[in-house]
């Protein structure tokens, strides 16, 4: 188990290394009907009801799983100690302080992805505008 998490910290960490040299690139401009990512001279052009969507999922994601896994994990402990035994019991508190973690890194996934990416790019300013707008799901210009 600690194996693969060392080869999914590496291949994540491979990942933003190189996402981040494009993402660096990367304009953001918005108005009140459109939002325009605009990268070494291509220009994407998205309705701005898009980013509020994305606001949605996220927000439905960042409370509903938590509050799903916390559930489950208390089901299985539960059931560890209604079987009055010592290995279940055993067993069903690890797997609640393991779902107990997932879900504190699924409710702040998105804080992590703000942190690193401040972290890793040089025009963070910009790039957090475009971030914010499909996380925060607003995208007024300021």
């Amino acid at each position: 188990m600690k194996k693969n998490l060392r080869k999914m910290f590496y291949l994540l960490m491979l990942g933003i290394m190189l996402y981040v040299p494009s993402a660096m690139a990367l304009t953001c401009e918005m108005d009140s009907k459109e939002l325009k990512f605009i990268s070494d001279g291509k220009t994407i052009v998205m309705d701005s009801q898009i980013p509020h969507t994305v606001h949605i999922v996220i927000v439905i994601i960042q409370i509903a799983i938590p509050i799903l896994l916390v559930i489950f994990g208390m089901l299985d402990l539960f059931k560890g100690i209604t079987a009055q035994k010592d290995d279940e019991i055993k067993k069903g508190q690890q797997l609640f302080i393991k779902r107990l973690i997932a879900a504190f890194l699924v409710f702040f996934v998105v804080t992590i992805v703000r942190l690193v990416i401040s972290f890793a790019t040089t025009d963070s300013q910009n790039i957090m505008k475009c971030a914010n707008c499909f996380i925060n799901g607003n995208c007024a210009e300021k």
